[in-house]
């Protein structure tokens, strides 16, 4: 039962969840035994059970290594750190250390096992199958079946399965999964589309140009694919750390035990004092034991998430916190990243009428058509619509529409409406959407709607400038003068725009050409499109509230509240991270080589070799934690 409770509450699998009972078990076993009035074997025999309980498998590993002659790693280091304090007879030393090593473990484990699911599962921008005519009838074949120049049926609200042209039919495609594109595309017979996207509001027949293995959707899940397996990592720095320690430790104290006491006796003719120089060996080992760096190191890296995501910002592992701290280059997605990714009326220009009333006229006529530009018109309107003062609708696609709302005909579309009507209309200079008006065949103004840039999006930029990045670039599948002036007004270095989820990946595989090898790159987006990219940057940052599944399990760090200004305060959130824990290095090494040196001239005895192991461990501990706390921007 209470085994369920994890699975369903927390989300732990099974190793997960065996791990946290032995932690349990053990803990529970230390503080019983602790408090009995026994000494001597007994004592031993019942603090073995405990700690082989929570450390058979630390120890195990530690055995096979030595087996297949890959000695120095960590569980190595766990084995001596704690075999040598029991040794010492210091039985709850040795069994904690082990416990709350494993617990630090378990807690990593959690951590990126949660976060890190299965990309592909999560991308369901891939058509499950594809519609074919056959003797009138529609039928649902796999998209691998069908061929090049087979002509499919996309119904209203289904994915297009496989790139072609559009042989029959008119429609509004929804782009943003692919593209990021943040305004609906009208498609009609004779235009290219791209499978992935999604066919919203006309049925459409498509003539294949590709296999399906060859169109743009099962590109994208190879790049993801692809972009994942050489995206670099950071190794785990005690693995990195006990390659070159601990067998420096363990061969210097093997050393001492033996080079003087056969110098003494084959070259000096006294006595060699085996007992002294073992002792002092014994001493060197238990000096030497690195549970401070054991134990403070992980907890560092775990108390900087842990601060992190107090602020809500989500860290997928302590590996990352390391590459985030050396960010040097920023790239941004622009939609629902930049920019809140939710279009509104943003301007009403060159208007004779009140603006409410121009309003009131272009919510009527674009009342009974779903096209997000009428839902935001409607929305700005703000006031309930009457539908019966509307008659006489027609929709041009790709134009607009003409109504006659209490009488007035009334005109709403793009310029080639105006065009057809023959109505003068003045430009907008403004970067959106535009809706020109037209009451009874005379211009009425026009109504500019846009995605309206996030609030700290330009603090966002400044931050990232004061904490040392040396570069903001934008990409996006908007069209060019809108990426310019959002850029623009953001302060961002660089844009590039019109872009394919390939391009974007080649253009940050340029930048990360640029860069030296101790800069790193990160990525920020949302959509399903961002994912091949948010894998291949050094690091991928996703806006969480709002972005897609896809791109949150491609990135490495999340932002929960979709607030771009984040970015910099993670970043110093890893760099104070980062700092401490090479504070705890010098720190500890520092005070562990003085011991060391005070140790083999026999001047530190085991009991000071004890006090100041357990008082390097408690004060980096302390140091740490310090990690949890951080300043609100």
């Amino acid at each position: 039962m209470f085994l369920d409770s994890l699975e369903r509450g927390i989300g732990m699998n099974k190793k997960q969840k065996k791990v946290l009972l032995r932690i349990i078990l053990a803990a529970a076993l230390i503080i019983v035994f602790s408090l009995l009035p026994v000494e001597g074997v007994l004592r031993f025999i019942l603090f073995m059970i405990p700690y082989l309980v929570i450390g058979y498998d630390i120890l195990n590993k530690a055995i096979k290594g030595i087996i297949n002659r890959q000695v120095f790693d960590e569980n190595f280091l766990m084995a001596v750190a704690t075999v040598g304090a029991i040794i010492l007879g210091d039985y709850t030393e040795g069994v904690a250390v082990m416990l709350f090593y494993q617990i630090g473990e378990l807690f990593q484990s959690y951590a990126v096992g949660k976060s890190r699911r299965n990309i592909s599962d999560l991308m369901d921008i891939r058509p499950d199958y594809a519609n074919v005519e056959v003797d009138g009838k529609l039928e649902k074949k796999d998209p691998d079946e069908i061929e090049i120049g087979a002509v499919i049926v996309v119904q209203p609200g289904e994915k297009i399965p496989i790139d072609g042209v559009i042989v029959e039919g008119t429609t509004t495609l929804n782009t943003s999964a692919l593209t990021g594109e943040s305004v609906p595309v009208d498609a009609r017979c004779g235009d290219e589309v791209i499978s992935g996207c999604i066919n919203m509001n006309g049925l459409i027949k498509v003539q294949t140009t590709k296999e399906f293995g060859e169109s743009t959707v099962s590109k994208i899940l190879e790049l993801v694919e692809n972009a994942s397996s050489r995206k670099s990592r950071s190794e785990n720095f005690i693995s990195k750390f006990a390659k070159y320690y601990t067998p420096a430790v363990c061969y210097g104290a093997l050393a001492l035990a033996l080079l003087p006491p056969v110098v003494r006796m084959l070259l000096m003719g006294l006595d060699p004092q085996w007992g002294v120089w073992i002792y002092r060996s014994l001493t060197f080992l238990v000096i030497s034991c690195p549970c401070a760096l054991v134990i403070s190191i992980p907890l560092s890296f775990f108390a900087g998430i842990g601060g992190a995501s107090n602020q809500g910002v989500l860290v997928k592992g302590s590996n990352y916190l390391e590459t985030l701290a050396a960010t040097k280059y920023v790239v941004f997605d622009k939609t629902g990243t930049m920019t809140q990714g939710v279009f509104e009326v943003s301007g009403i220009h060159h208007n004779k009428l009140e603006e409410q009333k121009l309003l009131e006229y272009a919510a009527l006529a674009e009342s009974f058509s779903s096209h997000p530009i009428s839902k935001s018109l409607q929305k700005a309107y703000g006031v309930e619509l009457d539908q019966n003062r509307v008659c006489d609708v027609e929709e041009i696609s790709g134009e607009g529409v003409l109504a006659a709302v209490d009488g007035i005909r009334v005109a709403a579309g793009n310029s080639k409406l105006m065009k057809r009507l023959g109505v003068p209309y003045h430009d907008c200079h403004s970067v959106g959407t535009v809706v020109h008006m037209a009451l009874d065949g005379k211009y009425a103004g026009h109504i500019l709607i846009s995605d309206i840039v996030k609030p700290h999006a330009r603090e966002a930029i400044a931050e990232l400038k004061k904490v040392g990045v040396r570069k903001t670039v934008m990409l996006t599948g908007d069209a060019a003068r809108v990426g310019e002036q959002v850029a623009k007004d953001l302060g961002i270095d660089e844009v590039h725009s019109e872009l394919l989820p390939g391009d974007k990946v080649t253009i940050v595989e340029k930048l990360l050409g640029e860069k030296s090898a101790k800069e790193t790159l990160a990525f920020v987006g949302d959509g399903i499109n961002d994912a091949p990219v948010l894998s291949r940057a050094d690091i991928g940052i996703a806006m969480g509230a709002l972005g897609s599944d896809a791109a949150i399990e491609a990135a490495d760090v999340v932002l929960m509240d979709d607030d771009p200004l984040k970015i910099a305060k993670a970043i110093k959130i890893a760099r104070k991270c980062i700092r401490i824990v090479y504070e705890n290095i010098y720190f500890a090494i520092g005070v562990k080589i003085l011991c060391l040196i005070l140790g083999a001239i026999g001047i530190a005895n085991m009991w000071l070799a004890i006090l100041a192991d357990v008082g390097v461990m408690v004060i980096a501990v302390l140091n740490a934690i310090r990690a949890l706390f951080v300043k609100k921007l």
